[in-house]
């Protein structure tokens, strides 16, 4: 049996294995599949010839809609590196709209400078309000900021870290993830957040700055989908024929000097098959 001490939440690198997209500089806003990220990922054009140094975006808290018995979590953040299958590294800083197994709306605000786990920051978080965040990078010092525009309430702190990643600059949605003691890893269920607004993102590198949708940088669009079985309980199932739910988090076009954009969510069912047990990765007969 596993101890709670045993067991982290925390924010997660880009699921490369599941994900593959080009971060190829001059690259339009393609959209690609992510079992845990949804925003932009933006990379600096060759001709910028650095690293972004920093990093920033605005959003409106979500309303958390929560059913009894389903537990799950939705992060909101901005953050740098991270997006690369070689990524160690991830420095970022937002909030959480989760749902607690009996059905009630938690918020929370972090930062999360990986390898290290995410710090709980002491700043109240309510559904509608205003906040604004940034993430800056000065050889091996990164500070966070995040400020509750509704409230007044902010947040600084500067961290020394042994190594950073500067490679990309994010806007993301993101599906948290729960890891055991023994390095094992699984994506949580997404939280019902409806709809979360960003605006005035921008990134900086080599003293230029500009939004997502700058020619400097290229841009990536991810598209978050998940899916788990529901067991039928939607009364869409035949008797004996599982149905399962796909849930998707999807970005809108972003454009305009704010680079203002919304990640959306929604469920569907998608009606199971009868068929014989599937063949597992690595027996006879697989693909």
């Amino acid at each position: 049996m596993v101890s709670s001490s045993q067991i982290i939440r925390r924010l997660c690198l880009l699921a490369s294995a599941i994900l593959t997209f080009a971060l190829a500089a001059g690259s339009a806003q393609a959209a690609d599949v992510s079992s845990n990220w949804a925003g932009y990922v933006a990379v600096p054009a060759s001709s910028v010839g650095s690293p972004f140094a920093s990093v920033s975006g605005s959003w409106t808290e979500p309303t958390a809609m929560c059913t009894m018995g389903r537990e799950s979590y939705s992060a909101v953040w901005v953050g740098l590196g991270g997006a690369r299958e070689s990524a160690t590294s991830l420095e970022q800083v937002g909030t959480d709209a989760d749902c607690s197994s009996a059905g009630r709306p938690v918020y929370s605000s972090w930062f999360e400078l990986l390898p290290a786990e995410a710090v709980g920051v002491r700043l109240a978080v309510h559904p509608g309000d205003r906040m604004t965040a940034s993430v800056t990078v000065r050889g091996h010092d990164a500070t966070l900021r995040l400020r509750d525009l509704s409230s007044g309430g902010r947040f600084t702190i500067t961290r020394r870290m042994a190594k950073v990643d500067v490679s990309t600059a994010e806007w993301i949605v993101e599906a948290p993830s729960i890891c055991l003691g023994t390095g094992a890893c699984r994506t949580d269920a997404l939280t019902d957040f409806g709809a979360v607004e960003f605006s005035a993102t921008s990134a900086t590198a080599h003293g230029h700055t500009g939004p997502i949708a700058d020619p400097e940088w290229s841009t990536t669009a991810l598209e978050l989908r998940q899916s788990s079985l529901t067991g039928g309980r939607r009364g869409t199932a035949a008797v004996g024929v599982p149905s399962s739910s796909l849930i998707e988090a999807s970005p809108s076009s972003a454009a305009g000097p704010e680079g203002a954009f919304a990640v959306r969510w929604q469920e569907q069912a998608v009606q199971g098959e009868r068929s014989a047990p599937p063949t597992l990765p690595g027996a006879s007969g697989a693909g």
